[in-house]
């Protein structure tokens, strides 16, 4: 069976080139996008994927702050939100059945 050729996306490519992307990568990622109806972009979203992490990495080497250590620190704090009311309904079970007795 012949491998069917995909072509390359211009608009995206030119995007990518226009915000500094470099030629063998902007070609890779325009040429990961399936033709309408083909197949699933999953190729696309590898490219997009190592992209971001390469952006995250320039961001934390730039002192911005890792978005990874901003996230680990609302969940410890949406942790500690639930883990209060835990406490809170549990302590007003006692308290009721405390005032039955």
């Amino acid at each position: 069976m012949a491998k069917t050729k995909t072509k390359r996306d211009d608009k995206l490519y030119s995007k990518l080139r226009d915000s500094g992307v470099r030629k063998r990568v902007a070609a890779k990622a325009a040429k990961a996008l399936p033709a309408k109806g083909r197949r699933k972009p999953s190729r696309a979203q590898g490219i997009a994927d190592e992209l971001n992490k390469a952006a995250d990495s320039i961001r934390d080497k730039a002192g911005g702050g890792s978005r990874k250590r901003s996230e680990a620190a609302k969940k410890a704090a949406r942790t500690r939100k639930a883990n209060a009311a835990k406490r809170r309904s549990s302590a007003r079970k006692g308290a009721k059945t405390r005032a039955k007795s």
